[in-house]
């Protein structure tokens, strides 16, 4: 194959897991030649973490905790990092209290203290030891002592950080969503219950430095996407015509045109493209702008050893942020005086400088957008793995499968 624009099999856009999994599978086991590019200058996507200026290792783009049961995932990010034994444990601020969130039987006898022993047997003989009960499933219960419960859950727990984060009372989003964060039936404080729980030891982003070292792949950063591949219907290489339609006759020309050292001539790409980011920015959200909840992250940095209690605590009730982070629960980090928190504001994605899209508000009316974007993504066959590029919520461990899959499939 000649050198330049065709010297690459792959060019991948983005250069999170998606992106990051896909390119080093490809290269090690496909012995593929890979381009991958990020519009930032750093790789490792949404779960970057960096020291800041008081030396505290710090996630720029709020808190990410690894969580899996799929052994496949661990075993291959396990190549990448040794692990800190890190169980996550989170509590909400309800009044002056701070009761373990997801509701469990801990937080039954905190709220509940005499009357708790019967409510638990309520709860074990409707839905047995150990269920998740999604609280929306709870309130349509017949018994007045699990509507009882139903209703605390809803209102000190769910509706108001609902309506912060999404914008919408929980019976408007989706199920898939409100039942994230159901009521449990157990003792287990544990926010998650995979049988791998932890952080990366050294960080992410020294995860991420090591994935993506390898011979066959070339990593670009502050590098956009149009700079590198061009969508055209007619062969002349212009990304405005991406949207449009080909004259009778040329309704097959979609191709790629691609200038990976971007002081190329844009040339025909004959490889193949894995696209990790927001599908509606790349065709110019031609059918409008898909919805999303963005996030914006206020850090403070204090003189003492610990601001709060556990890693995360939610304002499930008071102030207009959802919670506030910790960091140094998170990482176990020992060798810096002070701690450094940030607190989350949610608010609706415009597509503004400096806003990220976070969270993929999912109902009829935007999966019917997405799915245009699609079908036009595959018409240029494009590969798309990833929130922004399928429209949907992942979490670290279901995007790794998801890539590790798709290159399966490929390969």
């Amino acid at each position: 194959m000649d050198k330049g624009t065709n010297s690459y099999d792959y060019i991948v856009v983005g250069a999170g897991f998606a992106g990051a999994v896909a390119a080093r599978e490809l290269a090690e086991k496909g012995n593929k030649r890979i381009l991958i590019i990020d519009s930032r200058d750093h790789v490792g996507g949404n779960c970057y973490d960096a020291p800041d200026e008081d030396g505290i290792l710090i996630h720029k783009y709020g808190p990410h905790i690894f969580h899996t049961d799929i052994e496949r995932v661990y075993t291959f990010l396990s190549r990448f990092t040794d692990w800190y034994d890190y169980s996550h444990e989170v509590v909400a601020r309800v009044g002056d209290e701070l009761i373990p969130v997801p509701f469990n039987l801990n937080t039954l006898d905190m709220v509940f203290k005499d009357r708790a022993p019967a409510l638990e047997r309520l709860l074990k003989d409707k839905f047995g030891e150990g269920a998740r009960v999604p609280i929306l499933k709870l309130r349509q219960a017949d018994d007045p002592g699990l509507k009882e419960i139903a209703d605390y859950v809803y209102n000190n727990i769910f509706l108001k950080y609902t309506l912060k984060q999404w914008g919408k009372k929980p019976e408007e989003i989706d199920e898939g969503v409100s039942g994230r964060v159901p009521v449990v039936v157990s003792r287990d404080n544990r926010y998650f219950r995979d049988k791998y729980q932890g952080m990366p030891a050294e960080g992410y982003t020294a995860l991420f430095e090591k994935m993506l070292d390898h011979e066959n792949i070339t990593v670009k950063l502050s590098t956009e996407a149009d700079s590198v591949i061009r969508l055209s219907d007619m062969g002349d290489g212009s990304v405005e015509q991406a949207s449009g339609s080909a004259p009778d006759g040329q309704k097959d020309q979609r191709v790629i045109y691609a200038r990976p050292d971007q002081t190329d001539e844009w040339e025909r790409y004959f490889g193949r493209v894995i696209f990790t980011g927001a599908i509606d920015e790349l065709f110019d959200c031609c059918y409008g702008r898909l919805p999303y909840r963005s996030l914006r992250f206020d850090f403070s940095h204090y003189d003492e050893e610990h601001f709060q209690s556990h890693g995360v605590v939610n304002y499930t009730v008071s102030e207009d942020f959802t919670r506030i982070t910790e960091f140094k629960y998170l990482t176990g980090q020992t060798d810096t005086d002070g701690t450094t928190i940030v607190r989350e504001y949610p608010f609706s994605y415009t597509g503004a400088d400096g806003e990220i899209p976070y969270y993929a508000i999912n109902n009829t009316e935007n999966d019917e957008m997405y799915d245009k974007y699609k079908r036009l993504a595959d018409k240029y066959g494009l590969i798309l793995i990833g929130r922004l590029a399928e429209y949907r919520y992942y979490n670290i461990d279901a995007i790794v499968d998801r890539a590790l899959d798709v290159v399966s499939k490929i390969l």
